[in-house]
C-alpha cells in the first residue's frame, strides 16, 4: 500500500480522524484531504466500513515499519527501542496514535470492525513477544501483553488523559521502560 494511491488515501483517512474524529470522516473529506478527484475514495474502499478497515491497514503498515528494529535481543537496545517508539508516538506520530484511539473506540461498538482492530493489535503483540523472548523472557506472551498496555496507558496519558499538557520526554520514558523490562526480564 505505501506510494500507492491506496496508502494516500489511508494516510488522509488517518489524519482526519485525528483532526476531525470520526464524524468528520467521509468519502469526500478523504478525497479532498488526499488531493484526488471526486470519487477516488469510494472507488477504492466502498463502504464506511471498508474505509475504516483501510485506515486500520494503513497504521499497521507504519507500525510495521516503526517496530522493525527495535531491539536486537539485549534488554537496554530493546528498552530504548521501545522509548523511541513511544516519544515518536507522542510527537511526530501523535496524529496516528489519536486516531489509533478514536478507531479503539468505535471498534468497541461495532463488531465488524473489531476484527480488524484486534488483527492490528494482534500483530504488534506477537512483535513485543518475539523481541522479549529475544531479550530472554521465560514468558514472551505474558510479558507481550504487559509491555503493550503499559505502552497504551503511556500513550493515552500523553495524547488524550490528564498528562497532554506535560508528556514525557524521552530520557523519562526511556527510565520508564528500562524500569518495566527489569521486572519483566531475567537480570
Amino acid at each position: 500500500m505505501a506510494g500507492s494511491r491506496v496508502g494516500l488515501i489511508g494516510d488522509a483517512a488517518i489524519e482526519l480522524i485525528a483532526r476531525e474524529g470520526l464524524r468528520g470522516l467521509t468519502h469526500r473529506a478523504v478525497d479532498r484531504a488526499a488531493g484526488l478527484p471526486p470519487g477516488s475514495t469510494s472507488y477504492y474502499a466502498r463502504t464506511r466500513l471498508a474505509l475504516l478497515e483501510l485506515a486500520i491497514a494503513r497504521m499497521l503498515e507504519h507500525d510495521d515499519v516503526d517496530t522493525a528494529a527495535l531491539g536486537d535481543g539485549r534488554p537496554e537496545d530493546l528498552a530504548d527501542a521501545v522509548a523511541g517508539f513511544l516519544h515518536e508516538s507522542i510527537t511526530a506520530g501523535r496524529a496516528r496514535t489519536l486516531a489509533r484511539y478514536e478507531l479503539a473506540l468505535e471498534a468497541a461498538r461495532r463488531p465488524e470492525l473489531r476484527a480488524a482492530y484486534d488483527r492490528a493489535g494482534g500483530r504488534l503483540r506477537e512483535r513485543a513477544a518475539a523481541l522479549l523472548r529475544a531479550a530472554g523472557s521465560v514468558e514472551p506472551d505474558r510479558h507481550a501483553r504487559l509491555l503493550v498496555a503499559w505502552c497504551e496507558g503511556v500513550l493515552f496519558e500523553a495524547i488524550a488523559g490528564a498528562g497532554t499538557a506535560t508528556p514525557p520526554g524521552r530520557a523519562e520514558l526511556v527510565t520508564g521502560t528500562r524500569d518495566l523490562l527489569r521486572t519483566l526480564l531475567p537480570t
